[in-house]
């Protein structure tokens, strides 16, 4: 049986700030387990709910020397879906609200905590075949296992991966903070190495060494090997393209299920979805005092309000859509200057915008089984999980072809009968409303078109069966089996 271990910042259902948590809370559990012991290790935040941490149980604790000083590692452990997840311990780096904060903080105690995670392993027994990083926050263990680690026999073999969830976030720091935080010496900080544009990188440092690289969908690893999307490394990702793989992310489909979904008012599939969906549509138009209408197109956006959401697009053609027979219902939180955006529509337009300026999971779902269309027009996006959230429960998207858009969407091709939504190609406010309007067509004139897409996007399956099946084939090819 071979042996997995993820090294995150973050896991569902502990703590999440994005998607990496999804990922590293839901993939473990789709492995075939007869065959790999996959387990989970994360820092013991003080912001996970009370409630999950009384199901933690003390395993046992050592003290690490570390920036000079002995300090206490503890290890915790809970079983959760059938998974064992572990977390690393130490009240002075992990308390606190929030998981992230002040930035400096963040690069000292995820040092730490790569450290103390590899260092916990002879502690509780449980030696890997591979350890499994994700993102900057862990990028120094592919280096330690190639550094210190390397010396005794129980790390010896061990093989690592980091996977890129979003090549813009790097940890980067001025050389002289990242060597001190890392205990590395000064072979390490070269241009080949750990220093990238006279900065300390440690993301760039878990990319040199790692015995292998994914990212979360087959277009970006394409992508960030050129400039525009490479965020610096595009060189470092071409030299390491042999070693490089696209693995799109899944959604959990027990939780995303339209079937069975508690948050929703009507339950609908595949087969019944004509009739039942839109009673969805009505009950969250009276929530949310839009104009009572089930005919009316409406679209769906949930995001985070920041510029990669391509959301300046929406702001340059706001008026124009609004002139259309739509309804747009907006709920995240983000950027101010987004935020005020669309409550400033939703005054002017009260029958038409509805804008939910916080997050909230039912609404998000309600959102979904509601929406006829779900607008993501990104400037770039790694893989993206709101497009498959949409594609499960009937709601055609309407996105740009980048990253996992591209490899996720299939556009709909009305000669052929072909397509799971709509796309466009150029970051153009103009090319974006082209392809809304053309959905309202096909919605409006077509409509057993439209169901028809429905039905395909329904039939897709991006369960994380499909994923864990090509995470194996890289375990496999890693450990030479």
């Amino acid at each position: 049986m071979k042996k997995i271990l993820f090294v995150a910042s973050e896991a569902v259902p502990f703590v999440k700030t994005g998607g990496l948590a999804d990922v590293v809370g839901s993939l473990p559990k789709c492995f075939d387990q007869e065959y790999y012991d996959v387990r989970v290790m994360i820092p013991k935040y003080l912001c996970i709910k009370e409630e999950l941490r009384n199901q933690m149980t003390y395993v046992d604790h050592f003290y690490m020397d570390y920036l000079g000083q002995s300090r206490y590692v503890g290890i915790l452990q809970c079983v959760w879906d059938g998974i064992t997840f572990y977390f690393i311990d130490n009240e002075g780096y992990y308390q606190g609200p929030k998981p992230y904060g002040d930035w400096y903080q963040d690069l000292e105690k995820f040092c730490f905590f790569s450290r103390a995670a590899l260092s916990s392993l002879p502690v509780i027994g449980f030696q890997p075949d591979v350890v499994h990083c994700h993102d900057w926050q862990t990028g120094l263990i592919p280096v330690l296992l190639k550094d210190r680690f390397r010396e005794g026999d129980f790390f010896r073999n061990m093989k690592s991966v980091i996977t890129i969830h979003n090549l813009k976030f790097q940890g980067v720091w001025d050389v002289k903070t990242i060597q001190a935080l890392t205990c590395l010496p000064d072979y390490y900080f070269t241009p080949d190495k750990l220093e990238a544009y006279k900065d300390g990188n440690l993301l760039k440092g878990g990319i040199v060494y790692a015995d292998a690289i994914t990212t979360v969908s087959e277009t970006y690893a394409q992508e960030i090997k050129m400039p525009f999307y490479g965020e610096g490394l595009d060189g470092l990702m071409r030299a390491r393209e042999g070693s490089l793989r696209g693995i799109v992310n899944g959604i959990d489909y027990d939780e995303f299920d339209p079937e069975t979904d508690s948050y929703i008012v009507e339950n609908y599939n595949l087969r019944n979805f004509r009739k039942e969906k839109e009673k969805n549509k009505a009950a969250l138009q009276k929530e949310l005092s839009l104009a009572q209408d089930e005919s009316k197109f409406m679209i769906g956006i949930v995001s985070r309000l920041t510029d990669q959401k391509g959301l300046d697009l929406i702001q340059c053609v706001m008026d124009e859509l609004c002139q259309d027979n739509i309804q747009l219902v907006i709920l995240g939180t983000g950027e101010e200057r987004y935020e005020n955006m669309f409550r400033h529509y939703a005054w002017k337009y009260p029958d038409k915008v509805s804008a939910n300026i916080y997050y909230s999971e039912a609404m998000s779902h309600k959102i979904y089984a509601a929406c006829d269309a779900f607008l993501m027009p990104s400037l770039f996006e790694p893989c993206g999980l709101s497009q498959l959230m949409a594609l499960r429960y009937g709601t055609v998207p309407v996105v740009r072809e980048t990253g996992g858009l591209k490899d996720t969407v299939e556009p709909y091709n009305e000669y052929e009968s072909k397509g799971t939504g709509f796309s466009f190609a150029n970051y153009n406010a103009h090319e974006m409303l082209g392809a809304v309007r053309y959905a309202q067509r096909i919605y409006y004139d077509k409509r057993r078109e439209w169901n028809k897409i429905i039905d395909r996007a329904m039939s897709k399956d991006y369960s994380w069966k499909t994923s864990a099946m090509k995470y194996q084939e890289l375990y496999d090819w890693l450990t030479g089996c």
